[in-house]
């Protein structure tokens, strides 16, 4: 199987026991949060080798994430401690269906305080696939530094590079500086997966097709657009396509349907699928997101995934 590296702020996660507005919930379940953790332990489930670049507090949050990390055998060998800042931490509500309200109290944590000399211990050689997304260069500038680096580093070794939008409006100063990094940053890779919204935000395109082709214009191979429910578009060396969601019986959370999607789609790539194969894939496990409570607990093993995509009912 493939050797993946990432980078990315893990947070403890605290969801609602039950519904209603955060304030006035007393009890929650712990979990981790983190668009980039949910990739990883995605992969690694799928039997993919992933190690996880971060930093996080030395509290009893960060101690938590670690273990977590490791049981669900991420390499944590670039995950270090940090004992002037603490962990990000985020509240999520408990719906009985469609998007909960999530509350983060991330600012100037941890992983914000990263710079390019968490890169200085990579053993590139041993990768072949570099995984991003738009949140850590939308924590600091020292980590939007980081991250131009670790591309152009990647890029220099010949390694793959998948590249979700993955938008958070709220860390950035402006619309107008998120998208140009943000786009920037998604012309350096091969692989680029926007959400139809974020597309649109970016580009200023209308529809999916245009969207595509402005990737594309900038260089990127294989553009790959989210579609909620309705499925996914995707354009890749000359061919397009739309591929139909997978059904879903319940919703339980939206949170992290995008993250189970890309695992799909670059373990897909990875393991040498045909494209539609692999965009098929990404809808299973967006699905199988959708319906449990933390944002990572869902996402299969190769097992539950080979069963599923031969035919089961998503949530038996």
């Amino acid at each position: 199987m493939s050797k993946i590296l990432t980078v990315g702020e893990p947070m403890a996660l605290f969801v609602a026991e039950k519904e209603g507005p955060l304030e006035d919930v007393e009890h929650y379940s712990r979990f981790v949060a983190g668009a980039e953790v949910n990739f990883s332990i995605g992969m690694s489930r799928l039997e993919h080798q992933v190690t996880y670049i971060s930093q996080v507090g030395l509290d009893p949050f960060g101690k938590y994430i670690k273990k977590f990390l490791d049981q669900n055998k991420i390499d944590t060998s670039l995950v270090t401690f940090e004992s002037n800042y603490g962990t990000g931490m985020q509240w999520k509500q408990k719906v009985a269906s469609g998007d909960p309200e999530v509350h983060s109290a991330r600012k100037h944590s941890a992983a914000s305080h990263m710079d390019v000399e968490k890169l200085a211990n990579i053993k590139w050689d041993e990768f072949d696939h570099l995984h991003l997304t738009g949140i850590p260069p939308a924590l600091s500038g020292s980590c939007r530094n980081m991250i131009y680096e670790l591309i152009k580093e990647a890029k220099a070794k010949g390694i793959q590079i998948s590249f979700d939008t993955n938008l958070r409006p709220g860390l950035w100063d402006s619309e107008e500086t998120m998208a140009h990094v943000i786009n920037d940053l998604a012309f350096q890779a091969d692989i680029v997966l926007p959400g139809i919204d974020e597309g649109k935000l970016l580009t200023g395109k209308q529809n999916e097709r245009e969207i595509a082709e402005f990737y594309h214009a900038a260089g990127v191979k294989t553009v790959v657009i989210k579609l909620g429910a309705k499925g996914a578009f995707t354009s890749s060396d000359g061919e397009q396509f739309y591929t139909e969601g997978y059904p879903v019986k319940k919703v339980v959370d939206t949170v992290g349907a995008g993250d189970g999607f890309a695992v799909g789609v670059v373990s897909g790539i990875l393991e040498g699928l045909p494209i539609k194969e692999a965009v098929r894939r990404g809808t299973i496990i967006g699905a199988l997101a959708v319906m449990s409570p933390g944002d990572n607990d869902g996402l299969p093993d190769r097992e539950k995934l080979e069963v599923i995509a031969k035919g089961s009912v998503a949530n038996s």
